[in-house]
């Protein structure tokens, strides 16, 4: 069985507004065994495209690889832009070693209500992924349970749009359609995704994504 504990603590400075929550990264970002085109910070892995998605968005020519340069560039970008990084796994255990969100089990969630107390100018949490299992917005969901919390539909296509109150204070969650490469086949059969490749053959998922997280990003 295999121990997964998330390598990097969150990323939030005092005025932070924005929180992306995923669950964890790839097993080899705990063990170090990093690729050539990784960088060894949140959503550094190369197959997870969120980087590239906004570097598509912003031209930012961000480097892929190893160095402290290419995780300088991606900590300047979310400090500039208030934007945070807080993955809701803490840790979890593994049969198989890989990145599955289902092959979790024996999981151990962060307290992300409090880190939203910590920090009062959160008012958006964007989720990598939907309220399927083992998902983000589904951990959330239960975390929220523990709170005697529960989120309300503001927007129901995708990305879906929740709200919820803590203390009085409004904050967003948005559920983006997950950066990873096992969605674009849920992507494909959206009928948006449909409608846009119809009349664009060339149009393809990298371009629906960054389409939808252009808004939030």
């Amino acid at each position: 069985m295999f121990f997964h504990k998330h390598p990097y603590k969150p990323f939030i400075q005092t005025d932070t507004k924005k929180l992306i929550v995923g669950t964890l990264p790839p097993p080899r970002f705990s063990t170090g065994d990093l690729l050539e085109k990784d960088v060894d910070f949140c959503y550094g892995s190369y197959y997870n495209s969120l980087w590239l998605f906004i570097d598509s968005i912003h031209n930012l020519g961000l480097r892929y690889d190893n160095s402290e340069e290419a995780v300088a560039q991606r900590k300047q970008f979310l400090i500039e832009n208030k934007i945070g990084v807080c993955d809701i796994v803490a840790s979890a255990k593994r049969e198989k070693i890989d990145a599955s969100d289902l092959g979790m089990t024996q999981i151990q969630l962060r307290d992300i209500i409090g880190y939203l107390k910590q920090y009062p100018n959160i008012d958006t949490l964007l989720f990598t992924g939907g309220n399927s299992k083992n998902g983000p917005e589904y951990f959330f969901r239960k975390h929220l349970r523990t709170y005697g919390l529960k989120l309300e539909l503001v927007h129901d296509e995708v990305p879906r749009i929740h709200k919820f109150f803590l203390n009085g204070r409004l904050i967003k969650t948005v559920s983006l359609t997950s950066s990873s490469g096992a969605a674009n086949i849920s992507i494909s059969r959206l009928p948006l995704y449909k409608q846009l490749k119809a009349k664009n053959p060339d149009f393809n998922t990298f371009d629906f994504r960054v389409m939808q997280y252009q808004e939030f990003f």
